[in-house]
C-alpha cells in the first residue's frame, strides 16, 4: 500500500525567506492547490489560546494560510467551538474577546473569526457516523459543517488526557459542540454542585426536556430525562453545572477519532501542524510550562493520521529540554508523551482513526 505523503520543513530561515514565507512554500509544495477553492467557504480550524497561555500559534501563521486560500479563490474564516469547562472561551462573546486579545482579528489575519457552535455552544449539526463504535451521531459546530472546504491548523503539543494534541484532537474535540465535547469526555450526564448553586433557575428555564428542578433553592438534574445537550452548562452564571468527565482516556481518544470522521468525510480537507513551543499540556490551560523538546518544524499533509504520527515521531526523536517536565519524568516511559502524562496512550486514537479509514499510519516524509 502506498504511503501517505507528509511534507516537512525546519524552522531555519534566511535573509530571503522568513518563517511565514517558508510555511507558504511548504503548503504549496504539499499541493494544497489541488483543492478547488473557487468561491468556496473554507473553515480554518485553529485554537485561539486560553487567555494567560502563551504557547498557542501566533496569528501570523493563520494569516499565511488565509492568504493562500484567498489567492486560490476561497472565502476563508477562522473557527473554533466553545469549551466545556470554565474559562475565557465558554461562550461566543468571551471566545471572541479571547481571540482578539491573543491577536486573531480580521485586521491581523485577513479574515473573520466565527465561533462555530454559536453563542452558548448549542448551535450544532447532527452528523451520522455509520461505522462509529461509540458515536452514532456526532454533534458538530454548525459553521464547521456549513463550510465547503476544511483546513486544520494545529499546534502540536502534549495533552494530559489524549497524550498529545495534533490534527485529530484539533478536529475531533475542537469541532464538537458543547454537547459533543460532553459526549467525548463523559459516559454520564452533567451534575450540579450543590455548594456552588445559587438557585437562580437559569438551567431549569433553559432545559428543553424538563430534567431540572429546584429543591430547597438548589438545582437537581434528573438523569432519566436528561439527554446530555449541555445547555445547562452554558447558561449557569456561576459555573455550578459540570460534566462528569469520567470517560477512560482510550475511549475518549476513540470517540475523538469518530468525531474527526464526522467532520472530514464528504468534502476536501488539508492539514498543517507546527511542532513548536511543544508545551506538556493543552493550550486550553490558562498557563503554559516550558517546552518539553526543542522546536522541530512545520509539517503538512492531506492525511491527518499520517501527519499526527509523523509529528509524534519527530518529537520522540528529540532530546528533552533541560528542566522541562519531560526531563524530570523521562524514566517513566520511552515515549515522551506518556512519560509526561503516564495515564495516556496516543496510539489508541491513531489505531481507531486507521480503522475508520481516516488515513494511514505509514508515511513518506518529504523534506523541503
Amino acid at each position: 500500500m502506498e504511503k501517505s505523503k507528509v511534507y516537512f520543513t525546519n524552522m531555519h530561515t534566511t535573509s530571503k525567506e522568513n518563517l511565514q514565507q517558508k510555511l507558504s512554500r511548504l503548503i504549496k509544495t504539499a499541493r494544497i492547490g489541488d483543492i478547488d477553492f473557487e468561491r468556496k467557504y473554507t473553515a480554518v480550524k485553529i485554537h485561539f489560546g486560553e487567555p494567560g497561555n502563551l504557547a498557542y500559534l501566533r496569528p501570523n501563521y493563520a494569516k499565511t494560510v488565509v492568504d493562500i486560500v484567498k489567492e486560490l479563490g476561497g472565502k476563508p474564516f477562522l473557527t473554533d467551538c466553545n469549551t466545556l469547562y470554565v474559562g475565557g472561551r465558554k461562550n461566543a462573546l468571551d471566545h471572541l474577546d479571547s481571540a482578539y486579545v491573543n491577536g486573531f482579528s480580521p485586521f491581523s489575519t485577513g479574515c473573520h473569526v466565527i465561533i462555530a457552535d454559536g453563542l452558548k455552544g448549542t448551535d450544532e449539526a447532527l452528523i451520522p457516523v455509520e461505522d462509529g463504535e461509540y458515536v452514532k451521531e456526532a454533534k458538530i459546530g454548525r459553521a464547521v459543517m456549513d463550510a465547503d472546504v476544511f483546513i486544520s491548523l494545529n499546534h502540536f503539543k502534549g495533552h494530559e488526557l489524549t497524550g498529545f494534541g495534533g490534527a485529530i484532537k484539533n478536529i475531533g474535540m475542537g469541532c464538537g459542540s458543547r454537547a459533543g465535547k460532553m459526549e467525548m469526555h463523559s459516559s454520564g450526564k452533567p451534575r450540579v454542585s450543590q455548594r456552588m448553586c445559587i438557585g437562580c433557575g437559569a438551567c431549569a428555564r433553559n432545559c428543553a426536556h424538563g430534567a431540572i428542578t429546584l429543591t430547597d433553592k438548589k438545582a437537581l438534574i434528573d438523569h432519566e430525562k436528561c439527554v446530555g445537550c449541555g445547555r445547562c452548562i452554558g447558561v449557569c452564571p456561576v459555573d455550578a453545572v459540570k460534566s462528569a468527565s469520567d470517560e477512560s482516556n482510550d475511549i475518549l481518544n476513540k470517540k475523538m477519532a469518530e468525531y474527526t470522521a464526522a467532520v472530514l468525510r464528504g468534502r476536501p480537507h488539508f492539514h498543517i501542524s507546527l511542532v513548536i513551543d511543544v508545551s506538556p499540556y493543552c493550550d486550553c490551560h490558562s498557563e503554559n510550562d516550558i517546552p518539553i523538546v526543542p522546536n522541530v518544524g512545520m509539517l503538512a499533509s492531506f492525511d491527518p493520521v499520517a501527519l499526527d504520527v509523523a509529528c509524534a515521531d519527530a518529537v520522540n526523536n528529540q532530546p528533552a529540554v533541560e528542566g522541562s517536565l519531560l526531563a524530570k519524568h523521562m524514566h517513566r516511559h520511552h515515549d515522551h508523551f506518556t512519560a509526561v502524562s503516564p495515564e495516556t496512550d496516543w496510539k489508541s486514537a491513531i489505531d481507531h482513526a486507521v480503522k475508520l479509514n481516516l488515513g494511514r499510519r505509514e508515511y513518506e516524509l518529504i523534506t523541503i
